[in-house]
């Protein structure tokens, strides 16, 4: 997965990515589930739009990705914004280092990147350990359809002044599984310059993510999908996950 040079153009491709009802879903959850604590780790938090709308309601911010580039433009976007959040270079599978969160959230189908079910069991694991009691983990997930039929076998492309690309999507080795094949046309003065991106994700039904974060130790408080209320339906894209650590007897 590589995110170099796409770190440079990734807000301008993500202008129109829903952040205000990202932000709506963590509001919502953390009212009505929280534990009134506002330490929040945002994982997968690319350049880090989210974590500023977080930092800007007042919430003590934490930022993980593993891209340096996606960092440093997070970095420069948030001091812009006149806000704090503490940005790290880091894998989501291992969060040693750090205190108790009151939520953890995954983000625009971050999870997805994952390549193995351990992949998933480990950073549930350690998310678990990473919160504090009653604190929350909040996440979403490209649907199993989403994967099959939406971007199975498809080609999708925009032509823009300044940025056009091709997107190609196969299937993947695994269950589930998407090769993104990704061909981006920059416009850098008189000409046009080419490079090309590849990116790999994977899910699993949604019992599946439910059994886990129960084996894990979690109570699952909801499951919704596509930013609403309702509980995932056939066609569903986007499933959505709110899960709390309770104490135990």
């Amino acid at each position: 997965m590589g995110y170099q040079q796409f770190a440079h153009i990734y807000d301008q491709l993500m202008e129109d990515a829903p952040y205000e009802q990202w932000l709506a879903f963590i509001l919502k959850n953390w009212q009505l589930n929280g534990n009134g604590g506002k330490r929040l780790l945002d994982l997968g938090c690319g350049t880090g739009t989210l974590s500023i709308l977080l930092a800007e309601k007042g919430f003590e911010v934490t930022g993980i990705d593993l891209s340096e580039d996606m960092l440093a433009i997070a970095q420069a976007k948030t001091f812009e914004a006149g806000v704090h959040v503490s940005y790290f270079q880091q894998d989501m599978r291992d969060l040693s280092g750090f205190e108790p969160f009151d939520m953890i959230g995954i983000f625009c189908d971050a999870l997805n990147y994952l390549k193995t079910e351990k992949d998933v069991q480990t950073t549930f694991a350690n998310i678990y350990e990473h919160l504090s009691i009653d604190g929350l983990l909040l996440f979403d997930v490209h649907s199993v359809y989403k994967m099959e039929t939406v971007f199975k076998g498809q080609t999708f492309s925009s032509t823009d002044d300044d940025v056009s690309y091709i997107w190609n999507c196969f299937a993947g080795d695994e269950l589930y599984s998407v090769e993104h094949e990704l061909t981006f046309f920059v416009k850098d003065e008189d000409c046009y310059r080419r490079f090309d991106e590849y990116h790999y994700q994977r899910t699993f039904p949604v019992e599946v993510y439910r059994e886990w974060l129960e084996n894990t130790g979690f109570k699952v408080v909801s499951i919704t999908a596509d930013f609403t209320e309702k509980s995932p339906l056939e066609m569903s894209e986007r499933i959505f996950f709110v899960a709390k650590k309770i104490k135990q007897n």
